[in-house]
């Protein structure tokens, strides 16, 4: 029997040790790379019969040409979003398969855990009794009982968050290009239009995935359109939120607390450590240095349970294609498409 080995790209220190134990089922060849897939780091997959990428890897076309003439024939993508593979190159040359759903809780719970650190100021009083200060004066909060949160995205994080947010006693309107009616009848919320959630919400919470449709869905217009003082919160992708926008925002009290987990410009510095070295993006700069601002690593899927479903999800979707069966956490550029061919052949293509 054939032994199927990986190029696992970008592998962070956390990662082996869910990845070796979830691959005790396979019994797969996992060559643990540090770098990231990049033009100049393609050459380490020679050799391999798949690749396994993150969030930060570059899957441009010129590097799925190059893992074609490799004979790579599997791109495995050990996350959810795929902005970074670009799915046209992809198309009739290289499969490419995802993670769709690790543990929608993880990241709705971090949601959740941002806003209650920005209202109730957690970071601020942390550092305070830190330093033996116990006062109160700038700690105030709100109570988020009675308040209207706007979930963006009603995919399944999109639906924890709105569980979570109802447990608070908050009203929940919500916005989805494909709304859940039958969820909604269910759990008891608003589908409204985007300009009624912005008008109406007291907390924005993003869940949407990035498309054409949806890239800087947070800009100078929209936000005019929201309450004084809204809070925002992003862990969803970077690219949801025009962060220059959002710091005018944020400066002139238009929008009074933001939670961002993600960052349009995370490749540089998310997972990395530059606490001797600075940063030199000078919009995250500026992020970081607001009060009423909290950035997070993307560290919204960090949980044992999501981790533990990352790798074994990751290391069935190579099985399943190198057993030559079906891909049902496939993608491509056609996926939109009525009817999709995956319906029918169990493949995109």
């Amino acid at each position: 029997m054939r032994i199927v080995k990986i190029a696992f790209f970008d592998t962070k220190p956390y990662e082996p040790d869910f990845f070796n134990e979830a691959n005790k089922g396979f019994g797969f060849k996992i060559t643990y790379l540090g770098s990231r897939l990049t033009q100049e780091t393609v050459l380490l997959a020679q050799g391999h019969n798949a690749v396994c990428v993150f969030v930060n890897d570059t899957v441009s076309k010129e590097i799925i040409d190059h893992l074609c003439r490799d004979r790579i024939g599997l791109i495995a993508l050990r996350g959810a979003g795929y902005n970074n593979v670009d799915l046209h190159a992809a198309f009739q040359k290289i499969h490419v398969v995802r993670v769709p759903s690790y543990s929608p809780h993880a990241v709705a719970e971090h949601a959740a855990a941002l806003m209650l650190a920005l209202n109730r100021k957690i970071h601020k009083a942390y550092y305070r009794t830190r330093d033996n200060n116990f006062t109160l004066t700038g700690l105030m909060g709100f109570d988020m009982s009675g308040k209207t949160a706007g979930i963006i995205g009603t995919g399944q994080i999109g639906k924890a968050a709105i569980e979570i947010l109802k447990g608070f006693g908050m009203k929940i309107l919500a916005y989805d290009a494909y709304p859940d009616k039958a969820y909604q009848q269910k759990t008891g919320f608003d589908y409204v239009t985007l300009d009624t959630l912005y008008k109406d919400s007291d907390i924005i919470s993003l869940h949407c995935p990035l498309n054409k449709e949806t890239r800087h869905l947070v800009n100078r217009e929209t936000i005019s359109k929201m309450k004084r003082g809204v809070m925002i919160i992003n862990t969803g992708r970077g690219l949801l939120i025009d962060s220059k926008a959002l710091i005018d925002g944020l400066k002139s009290g238009k929008i009074g607390y933001a939670g961002l987990d993600v960052y349009e410009e995370e490749s540089e510095y998310f997972f990395e450590d530059f606490s001797n070295s600075g940063i030199p993006d000078d919009v995250l700069a500026r992020l970081l240095s607001f009060p009423n601002v909290l950035v997070t690593s993307h560290q919204g899927f960090f949980t044992k349970e999501a981790l533990h479903n990352i790798a074994h999800t990751t290391l069935d979707n190579i099985r399943q294609y190198f057993d030559n069966g079906a891909l049902p956490n496939e993608i491509c550029y056609k996926c939109s498409v009525t009817p999709c061919p995956r319906l029918k052949t169990g493949k995109c293509f």
